[in-house]
């Protein structure tokens, strides 16, 4: 784009003169820029391994899990999306051969999804490529981006995302 002047401060000063400053109003409009730009980076950094960064995310966090497995509520829970997200997600990586769904042993109705040797490989290789970008965030110092973590939690604490945490505050090292 390289635009000559930002747009979002100039639909903030539009924006003021007609209903007046809203902090508000530019905080969420550069987020959600942020959002757009990180996505586009960090899809593009995974596009070689046939990867979204949602798709990304599932093979993380069944590499997490102990068995390498897990059921698909789950799997929504954690990644916060919906079950459709997660249907469609799960069966974009068992199409590529990086998960595969099994029946649940403890649940007979339930579906697990099962990370596979290809989807660890694929996911380590695709981890390595995003910290070697830095998840698109380079331009920011480790202490900018833990405050940037911080102002985060408080939000989604506020929304129900999880309790307020007990040690306010504390970094992991």
């Amino acid at each position: 784009m390289n635009l000559p002047f930002d747009p979002i401060e100039r639909a903030h000063d539009n924006w003021s003169q007609r209903w007046g400053a809203s902090p508000a109003m530019a905080a969420v409009t550069s987020l959600m820029r942020a959002q757009q730009i990180l996505i586009g980076e960090l899809d593009g950094a995974l596009k070689p391994f046939g990867l979204t960064f949602a798709r990304y995310e599932a093979l993380v966090l069944l590499t997490f899990s102990n068995s390498g497995a897990l059921p698909l509520g789950k799997i929504g829970e954690r990644l916060m999306v919906h079950p459709t997200s997660v249907t469609n997600t799960i069966d974009r990586l068992e199409g590529q051969g990086l998960v595969l769904r099994r029946p649940n042993p403890s649940d007979g109705r339930g579906v697990l999804a099962e990370i596979t040797e290809s989807g660890r490989r694929v996911t380590e290789e695709a981890t390595r490529a995003l910290l070697d970008m830095e998840f698109g965030l380079g331009c920011y110092s480790d202490e900018e981006l833990w405050n940037m973590h911080e102002m985060f939690v408080r939000l989604r604490v506020d929304f129900g995302d999880f309790p307020a945490p007990v040690a306010e505050g504390a970094r992991p090292s």
